[in-house]
């Protein structure tokens, strides 16, 4: 019993490959009336686009007869983790002393399959076995919820209908092709499957065989297929082996903090004669593009992040999954802990909050690409605006206090 207290606890925290709509974009209107049969009058009326899209009559039938609509879902949907929370409550769990030693052991019994994967794909074991971590609990907690009703519910649930929608189709193709069984097809809330939590379009580009059984089996107790899979996923967005995603750096006196952005890119060598220098004492690893991060503002750890950062955003474009996944490889290699406290009493805010954050920003003639809550480049931009018009530091962190001086300016 406490072997799947501790996975679910170790799980809790990640959403694999959520897409996230860039900032300013319009979304959808949810057009779910949160009945069931509301669900089955859609399932019905999609019938005709899966089977335009190749997906067979019968199977159709069959299978979305058997999918329901489930509520918690369309809830969760609402509420991810990496986006509600503050990094560091997030990183607590994500990078968990449990998580690190139970990495290490994963290491150690899959040393062979591991090394062969990092050979044949070049990434790194390390930074394989930290997303199994956070996506799975290193495969002891793979999701139970049944993927087709996830999806279904998704699409039906309108936020993001042509991506849930396209994820479905490939999910029945799935089964019609008959690389796994309905009863086995279970994964996350959000239609992730699998030992590292592959949407049904990322198992169809990149899944592979890697244990030779004709089969892409990313579902069974053997993680071979989705480890190599993973590994192959991350080289084809230009993972470069033996270059860091990132590393932790302390910020010299006086330092421009209007830098610190990832729109903003110097070699390694323009950080270095600036003063950046890592946490950790050496030299900066060399690079030819490398950006400052301040996840949780002037106040938090600093992180000069190189071009596998954006590599890991293609898995899940959180900050907080990204660090999550870099600072637990890290771990897993030996690395140590990060050096600088978190602002731990600030709070994160709410959504609300964030809107209203965002048009006293609007209001103030600033452009934050919209006023929904989502914290991206534009916000980021615009409270940094605000900051050096006040006289603070421009780290660009929406913080409380950000929130308190607009509620009361002047």
């Amino acid at each position: 019993m406490r072997a799947l207290v501790l996975a679910l606890l170790l799980a809790a925290p990640v959403s694999a490959q959520t897409i996230e709509d860039p900032e300013g974009t319009v979304m959808a209107a949810g057009r779910e009336d949160g009945s069931e049969a509301g669900f089955r009058d859609w399932v019905g009326a999609f019938r005709v686009k899966a089977l335009e899209a190749g997906v067979p009559a019968s199977v159709y039938d069959r299978e979305m007869r058997a999918a329901l609509y489930l509520p918690e879902v369309v809830a969760r949907d609402r509420r991810q983790t990496e986006f509600t929370k503050t990094i560091w409550d997030y990183l607590d769990i994500a990078v968990s002393q449990d998580r690190v030693t139970l990495g290490r052991k994963a290491l150690e019994k899959h040393a062979d399959l591991l090394a062969r994967i990092e050979t044949e794909y070049g990434v790194e074991k390390e930074v394989v076995a930290a997303i199994w971590g956070l996506e799975s609990a290193y495969g002891t907690y793979r999701g139970d919820t049944d993927t087709l009703s996830a999806l279904a519910t998704l699409a039906y649930d309108g936020r993001r209908a042509a991506f849930f929608e396209a994820q479905l189709v490939q999910a029945l193709e799935i089964v019609d092709q008959g690389h796994v069984g309905r009863e086995a097809l279970k994964g996350s809330w959000a239609g992730a499957m699998g030992h590292t939590q592959f949407m049904p379009s990322s198992w169809a580009d990149f899944a592979v065989d890697f244990d030779g059984d004709g089969r892409r089996d990313i579902w069974g107790d053997d993680p071979a297929d989705a480890l190599a899979s993973t590994a192959n996923y991350l080289r084809h967005w230009g993972w470069v082996k033996g270059q860091p995603w990132g590393l932790e750096v302390t910020l010299p006196e006086g330092f421009d903090y209007d830098q610190t952005t990832e729109r903003v890119v110097k070699p390694v060598s323009d950080w270095r004669a600036l003063g950046v220098a890592p946490a950790a004492g050496g030299e900066l690893p060399e690079g030819d593009e490398a950006s400052v991060l301040l996840p949780a503002g002037h106040t938090g750890p600093a992180f000069l992040i190189y071009p596998n950062f954006r590599v890991i955003e293609k898995y899940n474009l959180a900050d907080a999954y990204v660090i999550g996944i870099g600072h637990l490889s890290d771990r897993l290699r030996g690395g140590p802990v990060l050096a600088a406290d978190w602002p731990r009493h600030w709070r994160a805010l709410t959504l609300e909050e964030r809107k209203e954050l965002q048009a006293a920003l609007v209001a103030l003639g600033l452009d934050t690409g919209g006023v929904d809550g989502r914290i991206g480049p534009k916000t980021v931009a615009a409270v940094k605006a605000w900051q050096k018009a006040q006289g603070l530091v421009p780290d660009g962190y929406p913080g409380p206090d950000v929130l308190a001086a607009l509620r009361s300016p002047g």
